[in-house]
């Protein structure tokens, strides 16, 4: 693809906005690229561009089986995101992509996988989640570790509780804040570690959220003797073009839209612990 195609975004069509919490919403677009361009990995991006009002870049959080819907999960919060929440079925949003890295399920097939999510970062690795559990005997141990503030922030509910009860998937969700009405666990996802099974020494893991979480998570992973390789996590921000072009991204001497945005920790790890890069 070249810079000026890429540079294009193709006009698609809404046929559902699902309302996920009270900020944030999925934006089920209909694929319109033929071809090899239809087919997306786990971990990958798009270009999500609302018309009259600017792009912003969104990971797709949908099953990378059925490449002909694609999902984006999107928080609200700037003009760009807030004129994609005004979409309605039958609208047109402009895409580009997909662009970027994703997830190396490949490379954790016989491994135990742990995957790490915080707030919104649960949509990015939904597509992962899915991909393993298709294949769920290539694998060894699936863990799945949710953190949000609050009861009301919480991801995917309805999905969460399914693949808990599929019985070979370790599933478990804590939040900062917690009312009355909440039974589960409270306090940060890094709690969570301790309280499930994995070979730290034949372990993959898979991070996305804040930085701070990932940054504590990958300390206490550390801490328990998963290899520095063996940690990959997602850096999503600050992309602007999605092809290297214009240096938003630049993140020490990689270019995060097109060189991440997954990242082995050994890869980023000089640049990672700078707070100021």
């Amino acid at each position: 693809m070249n810079v000026t195609d890429a540079m294009l975004p193709r006009t698609c069509k809404v046929s559902q906005v699902i309302r996920e919490t009270h900020d944030t919403f999925t934006l089920c677009v209909e694929n319109s690229v033929d071809g090899a361009n239809a087919v997306f990995g786990p971990g990958q991006f798009n270009m999500l561009y609302a018309f009259g009002v600017g792009e912003v870049p969104v990971s797709i959080s949908s099953d990378p089986a059925k490449p002909e819907m694609l999902y984006h999960t999107i928080r609200r919060v700037g003009a760009v995101t807030g004129a994609l929440t005004r979409l309605q079925a039958g609208d047109t949003v402009g895409v580009r992509g997909p662009f970027g890295s994703g997830w190396p399920l490949s490379q954790a097939q016989g491994k135990d996988v742990v995957i790490i999510a915080g707030g919104i970062g649960l949509a990015p690795l939904r597509p992962a989640i899915i991909a393993l559990l298709q294949e769920r005997d290539r694998y060894g141990e699936i863990v799945i570790l949710v953190g949000a503030r609050s009861q009301k922030d919480l991801l995917f509910r309805k999905e969460l509780a399914q693949w808990r009860g599929q019985g070979d998937v370790q599933v478990k969700d804590t939040i900062n804040s917690a009312g009355r009405e909440w039974k589960g666990n409270v306090g940060v996802v890094t709690t969570l570690i301790p309280r499930v099974r994995f070979d730290p020494a034949n372990t993959m893991a898979l991070l996305c959220g804040p930085e701070v979480m990932m940054r504590f998570s990958i300390r206490e992973l550390v801490q328990c003797g998963v290899l520095d390789n063996n940690i990959y996590l997602t850096m999503e921000r600050n992309m602007k073009c999605a092809i290297g072009f214009c240096g938003h991204c630049q993140f020490g001497p990689a270019f995060i839209c097109k060189d991440g945005p997954v990242f082995s920790f050994s890869r980023i790890q000089q640049h990672f612990n700078v707070r100021e890069i």
